[in-house]
């Protein structure tokens, strides 16, 4: 019996030393598996990185083009007057309503005139004190100094009573719209004025435009406006005024454009765009498939060769002309740029040149 039991435990050691030797060996074998894998993978990005792509690439040129530029605003009249009194006064009547046309001294609001009907009785009582002293003075009996300051007393008076006449009754200094009215009938005017008038036919747009157009603009430039409220229709406009200074901030000079309105459809505040053709200009300029738009943004890059890498580089683009871009900033005339073989392409990427040399011409 004894015999059977240490047979037993014999076979059930040995069974376990086969398991432990089974488990060794699975160990091994991943750990052998995992170092080949490791060194697969590190052969395939030693290969990626030391990769040479083939590329096709063209030389930057420069082109003439044409710089027809396009800005935005908002459409103003061309004058706009505030209808005030120079005294806070009380509002006798208001003859017109917002959205009446009114003429240049077409009488608009009468302010309370008592004070200048007291001016007026003033005035006529230092005539007759004139007068009086008028034939004293004639027959010797004052002085010419007493004689003069009455006479500029009645001046003064007079003038008085003109400045008066001018804050009594209120005119129109411009054809134009009545568009606001913040008063009405018996109301005391104080802060604001009591009627805006604006001239509507002309109006008027200002734009900002770039420094470097400044020597091309001239009084009497066409515009052509067009405003997104009528889709189908063009209007004719001008530069009448250029501003004599560049802004510092943004390199950019003010211009205002007059547009004829007779039909009175271009109203202030409606958004307008005003295209002005500046002529020809010689720009670099790079074929469109060399531009790369990043994911995301509104950033371009072109790859530029450089010795047998390329650069990846940040370029500006101005309007595109069929197949070629306009270039503002980023590139030189002279450098090659790829046009082809973009995909696996990073910055410093090893390449070879299969092509060369594209049509730039517009």
């Amino acid at each position: 019996m004894r015999r059977y039991l240490d047979k037993k435990i014999s076979i059930k050691n040995n069974i376990t030393k086969m398991k432990k030797s089974v488990q060794l060996l699975s160990l091994l074998s991943i750990l052998f598996i995992a170092s080949c894998s490791g060194a697969k993978k590190d052969d395939a990005a030693t290969t990626v990185e030391e990769r040479e792509f083939s590329v096709k690439v063209a030389v930057i040129d420069t082109a003439s083009v044409r710089q027809t530029v396009e800005f935005t605003g908002n459409i103003e009249p061309m004058y706009k007057n505030n209808i005030v009194s120079a005294a806070a006064q009380r509002v006798e009547k208001i003859f017109v309503e917002v959205g009446d046309r009114v003429s240049k001294g077409q009488l608009l609001v009468q302010m309370e005139d008592v004070n200048y009907i007291q001016a007026n009785l003033q005035l006529e009582n230092l005539k007759l004190d004139l007068q009086r002293v008028e034939a004293l003075y004639k027959a010797g009996g004052i002085s010419q100094q007493q004689y003069d300051q009455l006479k500029t007393q009645v001046s003064v008076s007079q003038e008085a009573i003109s400045n008066l006449d001018r804050n009594t009754k209120l005119l129109s200094p411009i054809d134009g719209v009545v568009v606001l009215r913040n008063f009405d009938n018996g109301d005391l005017a104080t802060g604001m004025p009591i009627l805006v008038v604006m001239q509507m036919q002309p109006v008027k747009i200002l734009i900002n435009i770039s420094e470097e157009f400044f020597p091309r603009v001239t009084v009497g430039m066409p515009v052509d406006i067009s405003l997104d409220i009528y889709p189908d229709k063009k209007f004719g406009g001008k530069i009448v005024l250029i501003h004599p200074i560049i802004d510092s901030a943004t390199k950019t000079f003010r211009a205002e454009v007059r547009i004829d309105n007779p039909q009175m459809a271009i109203r202030p505040g409606m958004f307008a765009r005003a295209q002005v053709d500046f002529g020809t200009m010689n720009r670099v300029v790079v074929p469109d498939m060399a531009v790369i738009k990043q994911v995301g943004t509104n950033d371009r890059f072109v790859y530029v060769l450089n010795g047998n890498t390329v650069d990846y580089v940040k370029v500006e683009l101005g309007k595109r002309v069929g197949a070629i871009y306009e270039v503002v900033s980023g590139l030189e005339a002279g450098q090659r740029v790829v046009t082809a073989g973009h995909t696996g392409l990073i910055d410093k990427s090893k390449v070879k040149i299969v092509d060369s040399d594209l049509d730039l011409s517009i």
